[in-house]
């Protein structure tokens, strides 16, 4: 956990010294939390996952209007370099294209995971500052 809260704050710090025309600015305030599953909880699969933002309004990607973003989860998957687009096709890495709010990841085996959120613009380029959330949970 404490790897994570690290990994996290050097991405807010890599975030805060991109240029500002490389990312698409978020509300003062923005947030997005990981409702479910908690962090620290021990559950089953398939493993729903849902996620509440503040401060930001959530669309679908094609929607390129200041202060919205979509969802982006990042299942036992490190962050891609802050500045930039997030990959698509790459194991670990799911994008919520459509403005969902939820996803079910029906094929974690037992033991512990992670997911990172992250809220991105229509460009697939996280939000600046950082609307970030992570959790770790174990599933049994």
């Amino acid at each position: 956990m404490k790897t994570c809260i690290a990994r996290l704050a050097v991405a807010l710090c890599v975030a805060a010294s991109l240029p500002r025309s490389a990312q698409a600015q978020a509300a003062k305030g923005a947030t997005v939390t990981i409702t479910s599953p908690r962090n620290g909880a021990t559950v089953t699969g398939p493993v729903k996952v849902t996620l509440k933002a503040t401060g930001v309004e959530i669309v679908p990607a094609t929607v390129e209007k200041p202060g919205t973003g979509h969802h982006h989860l990042f299942v036992d998957h490190d962050l891609t370099p802050i500045g930039d687009t997030i990959p698509r096709g790459v194991t670990g890495i799911i994008h919520l294209g459509r403005g969902q709010t939820e996803f079910v990841l029906d094929s974690l085996k037992p033991g512990p995971h992670r997911i990172i959120a992250v809220v991105a613009d229509w460009r697939h380029i996280p939000l600046n500052p950082l609307v970030v959330d992570s959790v770790a949970f174990t599933v049994k």
